[in-house]
């Protein structure tokens, strides 16, 4: 693409007197994975929800394919091909793969039947495409890793018209294989080349490995961004820790 699938320019948010973002930019090109680092209270979270249609910016623009939009909900950003995976991942143990898929968006036949055959086929291939082979897609999602639970969470994101995959925290919770599965998965979702993925860590290895750019928040704004390659040394793990902020620190306590 000649311009980033997703843009935003200038954003600000507030919650009365207090300032959340403060004139936040970012650019999310289709087939790459652009890492969203920053400590807790950096504000990667409300940015997030502001792309996602959770909260409406107080000020600035978002651009989709360098067209100006407006999200009032959730539905609007999906409808524009915005798909967020929380960290609690939205999914019902107790339910097969299948139904936690498809679910509010179920398949029907005559008198309101279930597809159940179509639905569980659709389940499979297309977890299958980013790397998991779930045999039986009837089983409960209870007994799948949570590694897979990641899986199947992206991969409905995709089916029902994800162009900008937002990832919060998806290797937080879960055991070092399971990460590695999840890390394999963006990876997979990466190279089909149609999808922009905004990765949000506090994994720093994570981030190296899986990210091609970078954007740090602190207190609201961004303080750096840059390709793996424009970042050198110790550059990723100072501007994680909020810049100069942890410079000053340092001085203090020299």
């Amino acid at each position: 693409m000649a311009q980033p699938y997703l843009r935003v320019e200038k954003l600000v948010k507030r919650f009365g007197p207090f300032t959340a973002l403060s004139g936040v930019d970012l650019d999310v090109w289709p087939g790459e994975v652009h890492a969203l680092l920053g400590d807790n209270g950096a504000g990667k979270s409300t940015l997030i929800k502001t792309l996602s249609g959770v909260h409406q910016p107080t000020e600035g623009q978002i651009y989709i394919e360098g067209k100006p939009v407006t999200f009032r909900t959730p539905r609007d950003a999906a409808a524009a091909g915005i798909g967020t995976v929380y960290q609690d991942l939205a999914l019902n143990p107790l339910m097969s793969v299948t139904r936690n898929f498809f679910m509010g968006r179920e398949l029907k036949g005559m008198f309101g039947m279930l597809k159940m055959d179509e639905m569980d086929k659709v389940a499979h291939d297309e977890m299958l495409k980013i790397g998991i082979d779930i045999s039986d897609p009837g089983q409960a999602v209870g007994t799948m890793s949570g590694g897979q639970r990641q899986t199947l969470a992206i991969a409905r994101a995709i089916h029902f018209g994800a162009k900008v995959l937002i990832l919060d925290e998806p290797t937080s919770a879960l055991g070092q294989k399971q990460q590695m599965e999840v890390l394999r998965t963006i990876k997979t979702v990466r190279e089909r080349g149609d999808i922009a993925i905004i990765f949000i860590t506090h994994n720093e290895i994570h981030s190296k490995l899986i990210a091609d750019r970078f954007t740090f928040l602190s207190l609201g704004e961004v303080i750096g961004a840059g390709t793996k390659e424009e970042l050198a040394g110790d550059d990723i793990r100072r501007l994680m820790a909020g810049g100069a902020e942890i410079e000053d620190l340092a001085q203090m306590l020299a």
